[in-house]
């Protein structure tokens, strides 16, 4: 039902026109695979990068599969040359793994003009991970975050901690240093979803004696 092209072979070249479709399909595909994660994402800062990794991904993909198309010998040649690319990247989180994979067997599929294996598999992945995400089986409020905070003296340790339980689920402070008659405390914060850790930095901002604050989000940080 969904075969746009069923009288495309699959070994030879495509037309311009069939290339054009089919990019096309491609990038429309990962672009809704790419709009499911930004929506089901219950991270502390979405990553703008890999919004556009899913929705290009496709794309590259479906080339690579319509240049190979059934030739060993390409194939290999395509094997060997990705083969030199080492990417150093690391990726914490399984569901951005899950949904970099999703988008490119999209393109894949659409590479091989697998149309109806391309659009089930999008919509049936993304109809689940949107069920998921609004049942019981999301990861919501379970955002940590390391907190650093200068002082000024040790009496604003109180009202610093005071802070703290007052706006975080849970803390706990990992260690102090003193440098330059400032206090430096580390901190490893739980908030609630959704993730708001501005009004959480006023707070801490107008106490007496707090010089410096500063939150981060496993790689990224955020400074006041």
């Amino acid at each position: 039902m969904f075969e746009l092209f069923p009288d495309q072979p699959v070994y030879d070249y495509p037309t311009l026109i069939n290339v054009g479709y089919s990019l096309i399909w491609a990038f429309a595909l990962s672009s809704l695979i790419a709009i499911t994660h930004r929506i089901t994402y219950t991270g502390p800062e979405y990553p703008k990068h890999l919004f556009q990794a899913l929705a290009l991904g496709s794309i590259v993909a479906a080339m690579v599969m319509m240049a190979i198309g059934d030739s060993l010998a390409r194939g290999l040649g395509a094997f060997g040359a990705l083969a030199m690319i080492r990417f150093r990247t690391r990726i914490s989180d399984p569901r951005n793994i899950l949904f970099i994979f999703a988008s490119l067997s999209s393109g894949l599929a659409v590479g091989v003009y697998g149309f109806t294996i391309a659009f089930a598999g999008t919509i049936l992945f993304c109809g689940m991970a949107l069920v998921l995400h609004f049942t019981t089986f999301t990861t919501r409020g379970q955002i940590k975050a390391e907190l650093s905070i200068r002082m000024l003296d040790a009496n604003a340790r109180s009202n610093v901690r005071s802070t703290l339980q007052s706006f975080t689920q849970q803390y706990h402070e990992k260690g102090t240093a003193l440098r330059d008659e400032r206090i430096n405390a580390r901190f490893s914060i739980v908030l609630p979803y959704p993730k708001d850790h501005f009004p959480l930095l006023e707070s801490l901002r107008a106490l007496d004696g707090v010089d410096r604050v500063s939150i981060s989000y496993n790689e990224s940080m955020e400074e006041i």
